[in-house]
């Protein structure tokens, strides 16, 4: 895991750098900077967009009293798409983008969703779909209802 995160730390900048020097070299630096910032601007715009619906849709699954499982991995995988914005680069943006757009976001939330109930040993969400008020005694002294 240690080499994972170290190789990820040291190629992805290394890769970063060789690529906005390349572009840098084609179209020029103030153009390859204007990429760059318009890039970063516009995507955490559509970040800030996407992450305001996506907490509309999770107050309304609560209000119907429904884990919003769905939802709540598209809100991480936005975090994740406005983070990679944040860092300069072309790589970068490019995914962070491809994690904000509706379209591939699904995509990889339902990736995502696998990797979990495989790693995790999740058969059955179905009993995560509604909060079960019903599980306990209203009589019981343990339990304080606020």
């Amino acid at each position: 895991m240690l080499l994972k995160l170290f190789l990820l730390f040291t190629l992805i900048p290394i890769a970063e750098v060789y690529l906005l020097m390349e572009i840098g070299e084609r179209i020029g630096f103030l153009n390859t900077v204007l990429i760059v910032v318009l890039t970063g601007v516009t995507g955490a715009s559509f970040a800030k967009s996407q992450g305001g619906m996506i907490i509309g849709k999770i107050k309304a699954n609560l209000s119907q009293g429904m884990m919003p499982k769905e939802e709540m991995v598209e809100g991480l995988l936005i975090l994740a798409g406005g983070i990679m914005l944040i860092t300069p680069g072309i790589m970068t943006d490019i995914f962070g983008l491809s994690l904000i757009f509706p379209l591939t976001r699904r995509y990889y939330g339902k990736i995502l969703i696998k990797y979990f109930k495989n790693k995790f040993n999740i058969t059955d969400f179905s009993q995560m779909s509604k909060f079960d008020n019903n599980n306990y005694n209203s009589e019981d002294d343990n339990i304080i209802d606020v």
